[in-house]
This record gives structure tokens, sequence and C-alpha cells, in this order.
């Protein structure tokens, strides 16, 4: 066969389909029937405003159910051959850009960037076709020293990975992970040499970076240092550009890829969206310095665990005959530090191995911020369909020659990358990422399917990038609460996908962006669900019908069969049972405390600034995380409110469990009957939450619940349970 022929990708459906839609069918013929059982039946005197609740909370459910059946119904995978790529484009493949994005040395340590921008720098792809850009800003010496140190041990590490084909790209996880090599002396050798090499440059820059600045000795090293002055803040510096590496030469005489370093202009009195602010800035001072068709943003902690990642990528939009409606490829946010059982369900398991392939089977997944590659023009504001659209694949790449830096247009570079040049321009609307919101990438994904383009969603086997995730509980629900904000936001907003996105996008991707965009207001059903039933069992009022009722069916089958189908999905995605029994656990805490204060929030229109998570974990925080013992050491709104409902699950299944021997055989066989789905609700509750009430009552480790939270969610779950028994 010859391999220079036929498509660069193949796309395959997903098995089962038939069987799960059958399945689906009878969820949704027991939701119906439920909703009929609350519609019809007369609602107990004692109990009619909880009797509604009910029926509002399995009303939501229901449809909230719905919307996930979007991403379940036709699930697409890509399969890409690289080998044709080649043979069809030889060295005629397009520019490539890429973005890395930092903006605070403290929690996003130098070390850690540089090695995620030395994996982006290694990848198996022409390096006289890859620009590399690390946006800086906070506009950090810190950080820039980093990045001249990494600029020096690129002229090794690049040749070494390109001999010996390293995997992963980055030096830090390569030297983690890898033994010295013992059957091949020169191999051997090199190993040494490289890993001392990558010793002393960590060295050098974590001495630097704990002692907060560069010394002058250093400061003579590079004359980009001057840029840097006494009057220079992170909140308030000018526009910084350097150009690091202009395609220099590696030790054995390679073309090195090009480096540059820049921070946007800052002033304390303008309004900087971190993220979409530093994508902007990149893509105006790109198209002068490098113009490549294609970028690929990351973030600063996801790097490169694949040197193939580029190749793949290109085999979307370099195929002949979908190539020209694809506008980006998104990968899967994988994480390196995910413990076996997944303690705080951090690897977006089920997201990634089934969200994301039914999205690519209704035209695309959301963009997500990292680890997806962009064309251009289509960032730029360019529809599908355009005048301007040749209508096949990138177009004119071949033509374009790479640019060199010219000092005389340093003063254009410098206004690209000031702090106003988007004012009273398209900027953040309709060019670029969006602005005014926590989740700019998702809000700027929405637009671009919207002007009728199509994403594709690509997951290798190996992972092409890896990042670090939450190590501690309050990290999880901070983070979270920031995505369910900003999802929410856009709900509200002018690009919602209710009313901006009807008509312009296919019905189910709307579905899926309901899906998301639905989380904080998911809160507030879950929250009744969880407390009012065990409320209803201490104080004997029935939601519920009695076991030998007919209307106890649908409710017993949905309870049943989407536990089991939820915790077999979990395991085909490569989970574990305990792991599923933990992201049965963060699932419930998220919506009862990081949907809820999101859905505050914007209620009360907070500030909904940027929250960067820290990247910096201590040694003994770490030590508990690898034991898989949940980190609860933080006060907060968020902590106090997962922990109020667990003492109220807990009181109320004492106190059921208490009264049900102080009653005869014949009364608790009655009471047992009539109260059982009550019951069952109550005690997984309770086993849900035995690591929080060690936490509270048994530990006293650092981990432990701060004692304030304690006593203040005590308090408020035995108000809660008065009132009720009141009412």
């Amino acid at each position: 066969m010859n391999v220079g022929n036929g498509r660069l990708f193949e796309t395959e459906r997903g098995k089962g389909r038939k069987i799960y839609r059958v399945f689906a069918a009878t969820v949704f013929v027991s939701v119906v029937w439920i909703w009929v059982y609350r519609a019809t039946l007369m609602a107990p005197a004692s109990g009619r405003w909880f009797w509604i609740g009910s029926f509002a909370a399995e009303l939501w459910f229901g449809l909230y159910w719905m919307l996930t059946q979007s991403v379940r119904w036709n699930p697409t995978h890509r399969r890409t051959f690289k080998q044709r790529l080649t043979q069809r484009f030889g060295n005629e493949l397009p520019r490539v850009d890429v973005f890395v994005c930092t903006a605070d040395p403290v929690i996003e340590p130098p070390m850690m960037v540089v090695s995620t921008v030395l994996s982006v720098m290694a990848y198996d792809y022409p390096p006289e076709k890859l620009s590399v850009y690390l946006s800086d800003d906070g506009g950090s010496e810190l950080t820039f020293y980093a990045l001249t140190q990494a600029a020096i041990f690129s002229k090794h590490w690049l040749p070494y990975c390109r001999n010996y084909k390293v995997e992963p790209l980055s030096p830090a996880a390569y030297f983690k992970s890898a033994a010295s090599p013992r059957d091949h002396t020169k191999h051997r050798q090199d190993f040494i040499v490289i890993q001392r090499l990558f010793e002393d440059m960590k060295n050098r820059i974590e001495k630097v970076t704990n002692i907060g600045r560069v010394p002058n000795k250093l400061r003579l090293e590079h004359q980009g240092f001057l840029e840097w002055d006494s009057f220079t803040s992170p909140r308030d510096h000018a526009a910084i550009v350097q150009i690091l590496l202009d395609h220099d030469e590696d030790t054995e005489g390679h073309c090195l890829p090009k480096l540059v370093y820049m921070a946007r202009e800052k002033r304390p009195d303008h309004f900087h969206n971190f993220k979409a602010g530093a994508m902007n800035a990149l893509i105006r001072v790109s198209s002068i310095i490098s113009t490549g068709p294609i970028i690929l943003n990351v973030d600063c902690d996801m790097y490169s665990n694949s040197s193939d990642t580029i190749k793949d990528a290109l085999c979307f939009f370099l195929d002949e005959e979908k190539g020209h409606e694809i506008a980006f490829v998104q990968y899967p946010q994988c994480f390196e530090n995910i413990t076996k059982n997944e303690v705080y369900g951090g690897s977006l398991r089920v997201l990634r191995e089934v969200d994301f392939h039914g999205l690519d089977g209704i035209d695309g997944p959301l963009y997500v911020g990292t680890g997806c590659f962009h064309r251009r023009d289509i960032l730029s504001g360019k529809s599908f369909g355009s005048s301007s659209d040749q209508g096949s694949k990138l177009t004119d790449w071949k033509s374009e020659k790479d640019t060199h830096y010219n000092h005389r247009e340093t003063e254009n570079i410098q206004i690209l990358a000031s702090c106003t040049f988007e004012s009273d321009t398209e900027w953040g609307k309709e060019i670029g990422l969006k602005y005014g919101c926590p989740v700019e990438d998702v809000i700027t994904g929405l637009s671009i399917h919207c002007r009728g383009w199509k994403s594709v969603f690509y997951n290798p086997k190996r992972n092409a990038f890896l990042g670090v995730a939450a190590t501690t509980l309050d990290q999880t629900l901070v983070q979270h609460k920031r995505w369910s904000e900003g999802d929410l936001m856009i709900l509200i907003s002018k690009y919602s996908p209710a009313w901006y996105g009807l008509g312009r996008v296919h019905p189910g991707l709307l579905m899926g962006y309901m899906m998301y965009c639905l989380w904080a207001t998911s809160s507030l059903p879950t929250i009744y669900y969880t407390v009012v039933p065990s409320l209803c069992l201490l104080n004997d009022v029935q939601l519920f019908p009695q076991v030998s009722s007919t209307w106890f069916l649908p409710y017993a089958y949905i309870i049943i069969s989407t536990t089991a189908y939820n915790y077999f999905e979990f395991l085909g995605c490569g989970g574990t049972t305990r792991g599923w029994w933990n992201d049965r656990r963060i699932w419930l805490y998220k919506r009862t405390s990081s949907y809820l204060f999101a859905l505050l929030d914007t209620i009360l229109g907070s500030d909904l600034s940027f929250i960067i998570s820290s990247k910096v974990t201590d040694t003994d925080v770490h030590e508990r995380y690898e034991k898989e013992m949940i980190e609860f050491g933080v006060s907060s709104p968020l902590s106090i409110a997962v922990a109020t409902q667990s003492i109220i699950n807990m009181i109320c299944f004492l106190g059921f469990a208490i009264k049900s021997m102080l009653m005869d055989t014949r009364t608790r066989e009655a009471y047992y009957e009539a109260m059982a789905i009550h019951i069952v609700l109550c005690f997984v509750l309770v086993l849900l939450n035995v690591p929080l009430y060690l936490g509270l009552f048994v530990r006293r480790d650092k981990g432990k619940i701060p004692s304030d939270v304690t006593v203040k969610s005590i308090f408020l779950a035995l108000f809660f349970c008065t009132i009720f028994a009141v009412l």
C-alpha cells in the first residue's frame, strides 16, 4: 500500500451505542414514571412543601440527565497516519508557534516553567519551523533568568532528545523516571553529562528563586535584564519582548527552535484578564516575529509527553477531505501526580474518556485552554465559508518565509504587547480569546463553533501532555468553583448557548455546552436531596413510596441501574473501585460547596477574578497525598458547607438508628418499608463522609479539619436540625 495516499486520519464510532440507547430509554421511562408519581399523588399534609421540593429536584435531575445523553449518544475515536503526513508533505510543513503562559513565580516555580518550555522545544518537528513563546504575565526577572538558562541548556538537551528518542520531553520528568543506560557506552556517557548539566541549571535557577532576586553579577550575563529597573513590579511594568534564541545552532550544528520571552505591559489602573490577555498579546507579537499559521497553547505546568504531538495535530488540519472544517484540535488534560485511587477525583477520567469523545461525535469538543492547537486565522475572527476561505486546507504556508528579529521593529512589537493596544478594537470581543469571563477558553471555543467551524478531540495512547493535579481538597473545590462560576457567566451572557448557539451549532453540541453551563445551578437540587431526605428520616416525614408500592419500582431501578452503569463506566475508563468511590465523594462535595458558592457569587455580583492554582506543595501535605489521606486543613466557607451537610447526615442516621432500636419488631418493619429510600440515601451519604468524620473527630495531623470549622459546622448542623423539627 502506498502510504502517501489516503486520509491522514480516520474516525471510528464507539462500540455498544445501540445497547446504551436501549438502556437510556429504560431510564427515561423510569424518570417520567417518577414525574407522574409526584404530579398525580396528593402530597402529605405534614410535608407538603418538602414533597414539592422533591418534585422540583427530581424534575431538574431528569432534565439534566437528558442533557448528559448528548455526550453518550455517539462517541467518536480518532486515529492518525503520521507516515502519510511525512511522505506527502516532507519538509513543506507549516510553521508552528507554541505559547506557554505563566503569571507568578511563587505559585508557578520557574524551574517547572522551563521544564515545560524545554519539552515543547524538543518536538520531533523541523526546528526552523518551530517557535516557542513564554508569556510571563508577572514580568518576573526570576522567570526571565530561568529562561535564559533554559536557552543555554537547550543546546545540549535537544540534540540528546534527537539522538536517543527521549520520552518524556521534559528533562525534569525524564530524569525522575529514567535510569542510567547500561547497554550502550556512548548513551551512558551522554546521559551522565546531560544529567549533570540539568542539575547545574536547576541549582542555579533554584538558588536565584530562593533569594527572590537576580544578583547584579548574573544580570551582566544578558542585556535583557536592562528591562528591569527599581520601578518594575508585577503589577506595574513596561512591555518586555526578548528573543533568546533566533534559530541558533545547538552543539551539533543543528538549528534550534526560536525562543521568545514576553511580558505584556501592566499598569495598576488597567484591567487585565490573565489568560485571555496573555494569549491575545502573544497572537499579536508572534504575527510579526514568526507568523506560524498553527498555534499551540499549553499551561506552564503541562509539559509535553510525546514527540509526535505536532504531527498528530497536523494530520487533522492538513487532511484534504475534512481539514478545511477544523478550527482546533483539543488534547485531553492528563496529570502525572494522580494517586492510584484518585483521592480528589483529579484525573477527570470520565470527562476525558467519555464526555469529550461524545462531543467529538457532534462537531467537536470544547476548548479547555491548554493542550490545544489552533489555526491562527480562525483565532483572528475568520468565519467558516467566508470569502477569504480558500476551502481546502491551511493556505499559503508553503510560500511563507520565516521572519527574523529586526531591531527596527522593536517599537512596533512593544506596542503590540502594551496593555492598551486592544482598546477600542475587536480584540477580546471578536478577535482572539474573549475577555470578561473566568473560563475564557470555553466561551472562545463556543464562539468559534458558532461561526461554523468544527473541532477535533484527539486522545492518543501515549498522553500528549502531563500536568499537576490538585493535592488538597481546598484546591479542588476552589478550582471547580472558578470553572462553574465562569460557565454560569456564559449561560447568562449574550454568548449563552441557549440563544447564541441556537441554530448555529449542532443541537447535541448545544446540549453539551449547556451541561457544563448548568453545573452551578445543579447545586440546589443536589443539596436538597443531600439534606432534606435525611432530616425527614429523623422526623418521620415520608417523601418516597413504600417498598410494597408499584411507584417504588422506578426509584429502585434508577438508583440501582444508574449506579451500576456509572461504576462500570468508571472502571471501563481505567479507574479502580476505590477510585470510583472517591470520585462519588468529590462529586458530592463539588456540587454542595463549589457549585453553590459559584451560584451565590454570580447572583450577588461578586468579583469573578482569575485564580491561579498553586503548583507548590509542602512536604507533609505531599506525604499525606501519597497516602491518599484527604487534606482538609484549610478554613473556608467551602469546607464549612461540606462539613455541615455531613454532620447533618450523621445526626439524622444516628437518630434513626436509636429510634428504630426502641421500636418493637412489627413497628420497625413497617417503618423500614415506609422509609426505605430515606434510609438508603442517608446511609450512603454517611459512608461517603467517613473520611470527613475522621478529619473532624479522630485525626490529629495538620491535614485534619480545623477546630473553628468543626465548631461552626456542628452549630449550623444542630441549628438546621432544630429548625426542621419545629417546622
